[in-house]
């Protein structure tokens, strides 16, 4: 089982410190709302301007802030202290706060970019260094922002997104999951989970149509690990045993097959690494609710590994999936070691 150790941790910090201030190519989510709204990125975004998109560059800094907590010795650690400093000061907050506030804004980064702000905001948390709570502090007005985005949007989100994409709704329910846990936010904690279960409860016997030609979560399987985040033990385990009834079997049998990918220099076609990488992360995330004896165990854990292996090597190679891969390859290669 590939696992996280120090090589590995250097080679995802190394490729992200080579993007979160690369400014150009960039993809904006933006409205303009006048012509004084054309300009550059890093004049609208001061911190989050990087990785080609926004969303992109805030879990390029999770993944820094990630490493940096985790590995005291790393080589990059002093890179990172002196992006962190120059980037998580209160004057750059007040300008991505003050982005929010402006007329045609109210769905940017919808969920996807929000649950990862606050998936940052989470891991700052956990810091408990000098430096460490000064960045937390900071990002704090941004975080506290789409907290209360999530707050207004929940209760009118009728129905959920189920593609494999960035709308997915149960991808943005779990990272915003560990935002309120870390946070101690239990009544943000409880409306995830209300809409988790309005949305997810009664769904039985998975089919899985997937994958989709740009798909980089798998519907099927954030959507198990959401509700494994958010339901109590044994009413997620009786949930899993409605949804997805034969796993031992290998059935669907697409979700045990990673994803081909014809052209990593294709954006769209290379966010099959991402799926592979994502379904490697959550089949252990589940595996780590199931005890040993449970043959559903081992399944997973291999189904994980057969897909890391297929994707794992091409997180580097071309800025398509350059700019954001390592980040759902962390998440990958930690998850055997998170209970949550």
């Amino acid at each position: 089982m590939t696992t996280l150790d120090a090589t590995l941790a250097g080679k995802f910090a190394s490729l992200a410190l080579a993007h979160v201030r690369r400014e150009y190519p960039n993809k904006l989510d933006h409205v303009l709302n006048g012509p004084g709204d054309l300009r550059a990125p890093s004049e609208l975004h001061p911190i989050f301007y990087g990785s080609f998109d926004w969303h992109s560059n805030v879990h390029g800094y999770w993944l820094l802030a990630t490493l940096y907590r985790r590995f005291a010795t790393l080589d990059e650690r002093p890179r990172i202290r002196e992006l962190f400093d120059s980037q998580l000061t209160t004057d750059k907050v007040d300008v991505e706060v003050a982005y929010l506030s402006q007329p045609s804004r109210g769905t940017f980064e919808r969920p996807y970019g929000w649950a990862w702000l606050m998936m940052l905001a989470a891991e700052l948390k956990r810091h408990e260094t000098e430096e460490g709570l000064r960045w937390s502090a900071a990002l704090g007005p941004l975080s506290d922002a789409f907290a209360h985005r999530f707050r207004e949007f929940l209760p009118k989100a009728t129905y959920p997104i189920r593609v494999g994409t960035h709308f997915n709704t149960a991808f943005a329910l779990a990272l915003a999951s560990e935002y309120a846990t870390a946070v101690g936010d239990d009544d943000l904690t409880q409306l995830l989970r209300e809409k988790a279960m309005a949305w997810y409860a009664r769904d039985v016997d998975c089919q899985a149509w997937e994958p989709g030609g740009d798909d980089f979560l798998s519907p099927a399987l954030i959507e198990a690990e959401c509700m494994r985040r958010l339901l109590y033990r044994e009413v997620w385990s009786a949930w899993m045993d409605r949804f997805l009834p034969r796993i031992v079997g290998g059935e669907p049998q697409t979700l045990f097959v990673p994803a081909n990918v014809s052209d990593r220099s294709d954006g769209k076609i290379a966010h099959l690494d991402g799926l592979n990488l994502s379904r490697a992360w959550c089949w252990r995330s589940i595996a780590s609710s199931w005890d040993a004896s449970d043959p559903r165990h081992e399944v997973a854990l291999a189904t994980a590994d057969h897909h890391l292996a297929a994707s794992l090597p091409h997180v580097a190679g071309d800025y398509a999936g350059e700019h954001w891969l390592a980040t759902f390859a962390l998440l990958a290669v930690s998850a055997s070691e998170s209970q949550h």
